[in-house]
């Protein structure tokens, strides 16, 4: 689960530009919590996060991405 939500955060950091700080404190109030997704447990494991958790952060980009479209192709070459 952490695994493909990581992949979708990473995803959406490039196409924001936003750093993954910031985008912790915003989205789960956890500044840390890229940074703790990236890094395995003692034993191993990938990271775990909690199912609501994972509810607030896909919300967060969900909604940053319907306020903040992005440019397309020709609208960055015109700029």
């Amino acid at each position: 689960m952490s695994t493909l939500l990581l992949s979708d955060i990473e995803d959406f950091l490039r196409e924001t530009g936003m750093g993954e700080y910031r985008f912790g404190l915003l989205a789960a109030r956890n500044g840390r919590l890229v940074e703790r997704l990236r890094t395995p447990r003692a034993n191993g494991r990938p990271a775990r996060i909690w199912p609501e958790t994972e509810v607030e952060v896909r919300a967060f980009m969900r909604s940053h991405r319907s306020k903040h479209p992005a440019a397309k192709p020709s609208e960055e070459r015109a700029a």
